[in-house]
């Protein structure tokens, strides 16, 4: 299958271009290279990135995707000029919603932008120092204002999400690894048995938990699938004794676990 070259663009970090260009370029079994261009904040910057669009659709017979979210229209007319199939999200939206409205768009630039959003990046970075301070169960102080907090056996996930919540909501995620003395006690760890009401399990397939487990100690009791299925066997036990709700995270990204568990524990996004 021939490769088509997809640019992903932003004045900013990216993300977004990322997420909405992945969203529908998932909906294509097509063979892509990728290439990302955050920070592209001037008419400077724009030219230069015309010419390196330009260049590869010569090299290439496929034209090549543009996705981009520039705010800025002066720069964004520049990057329109490239030879690629340019699909801006501001382009797409803006006139309708400014229609709907009934005003016009602002047309913040990234710095007006970023200072508007300072209560919301403190917010983001008061909720991620919260869950690296309270990861793998490494400290009980202040953990009665967790918002969340996660439970299961190692490597099942725990660390990745509350940080995912962390960033993307704002939620205090902490996290506390199921051991094995955890695991035949009949009840809660100590740690956490104050906060039932905050807790969410995680669980994993076995078969997937001793291949993670195998890439950090290869050949041990650790990583062995007898041992996995033990632990994730009495880990659910856990789960149904004390009613905890819980997610299976095998077949689910970390974008889909935070949004499970901010509905079932009915969060709310902090910023």
């Amino acid at each position: 299958m021939p490769r088509r070259t997809a640019f992903f663009i932003s004045d900013r970090t990216g993300i977004t271009v990322e997420s909405m260009g992945d969203a529908l370029l998932n909906q294509f079994e097509v063979n892509l290279k990728r290439e990302n261009h955050p920070f592209i904040d001037s008419p400077e910057k724009a030219h230069q990135l015309v010419n390196i669009i330009n260049a590869t659709a010569e090299k290439s017979a496929l034209r090549p995707l543009v996705f981009s979210s520039i705010v800025d229209e002066e720069i964004r007319n520049i990057v329109k000029s490239s030879a690629g199939l340019h699909l801006s999200f501001f382009d797409a939206f803006l006139g309708t919603l400014e229609k709907e409205l009934g005003v016009s768009a602002l047309q913040f630039s990234p710095r007006i932008n970023s200072i508007i959003n300072t209560e919301r990046y403190d917010a983001r970075m008061e909720s991620l120092n919260f869950t690296l301070n309270h990861d793998d169960g490494s400290s009980d102080r202040n953990l009665q204002h967790a918002e969340v907090i996660l439970i299961g056996v190692s490597r099942s996930g725990k660390t990745p999400t509350c940080l995912y919540l962390a960033l993307q909501y704002g939620i205090r995620a902490a996290n506390y690894p199921l051991t094995p003395e955890d695991l035949q006690s009949p009840n809660l760890p100590n740690m956490v048995k104050p906060f039932r009401n905050k807790l969410f399990g995680l669980t994993i397939d076995p078969e997937r938990l001793s291949k993670i487990r195998q890439e950090r100690r290869p050949n041990s009791e650790y990583a062995d699938i007898l041992t996995c299925k033990r632990e994730v066997s009495d880990a659910k036990a856990m789960f149904y004794r004390f009613n905890l709700p819980y997610a299976n995270t095998t077949h689910k990204s970390v974008e889909e676990l935070a949004v499970h568990i901010m509905q079932t524990c009915h969060l709310k996004r902090r910023y």
